[in-house]
């Protein structure tokens, strides 16, 4: 019997630039192999893309460039992905689970009309503080992570400025927010977070990454130097000590993307198994 009942679609959105991301995703995945296979697709360099008829769990990455733009070619097909995605989940029993990660997270608040993106006045790349809203309180993607929990930041664009009267239309949800400045009394916070629907969920921040994701970044010099020149010595060396603190990045690793993974493959196996005794009576 083939245990590998459930297909994940991996979107890849880093348009082959070099990245510690994929890994992070495909090892997760990983621990889950006895339930679930995956493939991979190519959506900027190839425009790749699955059919949704075949695929039960979709995971987008993050990925470089400005997520306001695209060639008109991938970008819609991706936008037309999606809501493909959620008209399949207002008609279908069987529901598609689908995580956005940093770039194609950007894209989707974009596409669904929920924030604006606009352009940082500088990069933003370390660890990072999240803050849970109320309705992460309730999330099952947060579920065993403190509040405020930790993870890899890195983003030049950010979201902001939300509609809330189309989240409100949508039935989306902001779980998650930037960290508390409290002496940029103008600064507006970022959303780091939207339960789009209850089937569909995304992240600012990369959940998947691990402390060797981060140290592999700091192993190019200019990138180094960068953080160093942004940050100063004294947090990019609390930055080190972050990634060494189990109950940080590696918290976040082993228990975000988890979380997703596991809610997804739960309700699919109980379908799945619903519909196996309906077939049999």
């Amino acid at each position: 019997m083939n245990t590998n009942v459930i297909k994940i679609a991996v979107l890849d959105m880093y348009n082959g630039e070099p990245n510690q991301g994929m890994r992070c995703i495909i090892d997760i995945i990983n621990r889950f192999n006895q339930m679930v296979s995956f493939e991979v697709f190519n959506v900027r360099g190839k425009c790749e893309f699955p059919d949704n008829n075949k695929f039960e769990i979709y995971i987008a990455t993050g990925g470089p460039g400005n997520p306001a733009e695209g060639d008109g070619i991938w970008d819609k097909k991706y936008f037309e992905l999606l809501d493909n995605l959620t008209k399949w989940n207002t008609i279908n029993k069987q529901k598609k689970h689908v995580l956005l990660i940093c770039h194609s997270f950007q894209m989707a608040c974009k596409h669904f009309g929920l924030a604006e993106i606009t352009k940082r006045k500088s990069t933003s790349f370390g660890v990072m503080s999240i803050n849970k809203t109320e309705a992460g309180m309730l999330d099952p993607i947060f579920e065993g992570l403190s509040n405020p929990f930790y993870a890899i930041d890195s983003r030049d664009y950010q979201v902001v400025q939300p509609k809330l009267s189309v989240f409100s239309k949508n039935g989306a949800k902001i779980i998650s927010l930037e960290k508390i400045r409290t002496h940029r009394g103008d600064y507006e916070r970022a959303i780091m977070g939207v339960r789009f629907s209850e089937y569909i969920v995304g992240t600012q921040f990369h959940p998947e990454a691990d402390a060797l994701s981060f140290i592999a970044n700091l192993k190019n010099k200019d990138k180094r130097d960068t953080i160093i020149a942004l940050k100063g010595r004294t947090k990019f060396r609390n930055m080190l000590e972050d990634l060494l603190d189990e109950n940080k990045i590696y918290k976040t690793n082993e228990t975000l993307l988890p979380n997703f993974l596991r809610t997804a493959i739960n309700d699919l196996l109980h379908y799945k198994k619903v519909e196996k005794l309906h077939a049999s009576l």
